[in-house]
């Protein structure tokens, strides 16, 4: 499925997975998200962090009417507030979503897959 914008100059057709790669970049520059994780169900309570070639595979990308709905399976760092995590990551994502591709955003659904603990060594 792809999405479609059409202009003076003819038709651009934007597919999922470049919108979830563009999701996915994004997402990980955000303070908190370690990674993206698998949409797949967590193996042993385990959540498996995504590499960059793979963050497709976190995103969900649907299109209905024009506006485009995306589920991100996150996982985030332990100590921080997932609640403000999550709220600052659907505005980072719906502000570059929507310049960078100049589509409307209806939904951003955040799945929390796991926390993880900074494995930094403190002196």
């Amino acid at each position: 499925m792809t999405l479609e914008i059409t202009n003076d100059y003819g038709s651009i057709d934007i597919s999922n997975e470049v919108i979830a790669s563009v999701v996915g970049s994004k997402a990980v520059e955000c303070y908190g998200i370690v990674g993206m994780a698998s949409r797949q169900q967590v193996r042993d309570g385990i959540a498996e962090i995504l590499g960059y070639d793979n963050y497709a595979k976190g995103i969900i990308v649907k299109e209905e009417n024009g506006l485009v709905n995306i589920d991100m399976y996150i996982i985030v760092s332990f100590g921080t507030k997932i609640s403000e995590v999550a709220s600052n990551l659907q505005s980072t994502i719906k502000y570059t979503v929507e310049q960078t591709l100049k589509v409307k955003v209806n939904s951003i659904n955040i799945f929390v897959q796991g926390v993880r603990v900074n494995n930094g060594v403190k002196n």
